[in-house]
């Protein structure tokens, strides 16, 4: 085990190599404006090309709308001494940079500095995906066969649905039921807890309808501004009081409602709004019924327009219930554990979110999926950044994992 913990800090140069390099090549999908992920995955391809995989196969899902046709998914498979298989999944596809007067660098030219690689994607997910193909190099370049099949699964489409990426994948029947999945795309405590349930998602749409007309003249317009503030507080209170629950596992501990996105209204300032359209992040404790929430929307909605005479409409436009959590017995669990304990000293917790990844797809179909990784927590934000001696120690971790008893 040591000669493969040294192996892995000789290759800390070419992981760091590697990410940067993959940080010029754009993967951003179009949903976002952006072409699709084949370019970076011809880059991953012609980079693992003598990492000592013994079979890599191509899964590409057909889409019209990028110029390729498709959105690739690759599969690429270490063979262990069992029939017993690790399924390492991260993904390809970033989101765009956003507004780059946020940022000190180029996003997609990438800088190191002080240990850390800075560009759009180095965290979100490069880090995860250099740090498990490296996993398998250092064991080739020893001669070590691993217990486990390692099959390292980069994806794309995962920050916009997953449909072309672990969709497809499963509809493919790629990965199956006995197979211990880990999803480096989630740090919590920097690495020291594996999270093993989301809260379900809902996403709400308030359209407000009442009458625009000169400020001058309240009296004889409906105020949607007025309107959908005097809502906003009413459903925020009816859900909070509700919905008390708590779940420690989960920071923070209880569903959260967020209002959100609010369109723009009239465009000058002299004039009553007609029109208002609120959005509400909703993110609910498994053990609730999702149901219950969206009918306190309903209610909600009746008692205003009742005091109101504006029309409201409400459209529920994502919802995602929260599948089953992962034992904690579970081999995956317990066998990342004894390998994050060995690799770092750390006796790793256990813990919940509010946000989604790709394991929830998996454990609808009852697949045990532990999500963990080492990161700062820098999704999507400017200045993002991996962190490179996370990406070594994550590598450790994966390696050690691949090895069993």
């Amino acid at each position: 085990m040591e000669e493969v913990f040294e192996k892995v800090d000789e290759m800390e140069e070419d992981m760091k190599d590697s990410l940067m390099k993959m940080i010029r090549i754009s993967a951003i999908g179009p949903e976002n404006d952006g072409e699709g992920e084949k370019e970076r995955a011809e880059f991953i391809l012609e980079l693992i090309d003598d990492f000592g995989f013994d079979s890599v196969e191509r899964y590409d899902a057909e889409d019209d709308r990028v110029p390729s046709g498709i959105r690739p998914n690759i599969v690429a498979t270490k063979e262990g001494e069992t029939d017993k298989n690790l399924v390492i999944v991260s993904h390809m596809d970033i989101v765009p940079e956003g507004d780059l007067e946020e940022w000190d660098t180029d996003p997609f030219d990438p800088v190191f500095e002080d240990g850390k690689i800075y560009g759009r994607g180095a965290e979100d997910n490069g880090q995860a995906l250099i740090s498990s193909i490296y996993a398998v190099k250092a064991l080739t370049e020893l001669g070590v066969k691993p217990e486990y099949n390692m099959k390292i699964v980069m994806v794309s489409d995962e920050e916009t649905g997953s449909q072309y990426g672990v969709g497809h994948l499963l509809e493919e029947g790629v990965i199956k039921k006995d197979d211990m999945v880990v999803v480096p795309d989630h740090s919590e405590d920097e690495g020291k807890k594996i999270e093993i349930v989301e809260k379900a998602g809902l996403w709400v749409k308030i359209i407000v309808q009442g009458k625009q007309g000169h400020a001058a003249f309240p009296d004889q317009n409906i105020n949607a501004n007025r309107v959908i503030a005097r809502y906003q507080n009413l459903v925020d209170e009816e859900l909070h009081h509700e919905f008390q629950q708590e779940d420690e596992l989960f920071s923070p501990p209880q569903s959260t409602f967020e209002p959100t996105k609010r369109l723009a209204n009239v465009p000058n300032v002299n004039s009553i709004p007609g029109k208002e359209v609120q959005y509400f992040d909703c993110r609910v404790l498994p053990s609730i019924d999702l149901e219950r929430v969206k009918a306190t929307f309903q209610n909600a909605t009746k008692q205003i327009e009742e005091e109101t005479d504006a029309e409201i409409d409400i459209e529920f436009s994502k919802e995602s219930e929260a599948p089953e959590r992962t034992p904690e017995d579970s081999d995956v669990v317990q066998n990342l554990k004894k390998a994050i304990e060995e690799v770092t000293g750390v006796e790793a917790g256990l813990a919940g979110i509010g946000g989604g990844t790709v394991a929830k797809g998996f454990r609808r179909r009852d697949i045990p999926t532990a999500v963990w990784c080492s990161n700062k927590g820098l999704a999507h934000q400017p200045n993002e950044y991996a962190v490179l001696d996370y990406m070594v120690k994550d590598c450790k971790v994966f390696a050690r994992f691949a090895l069993g008893e």
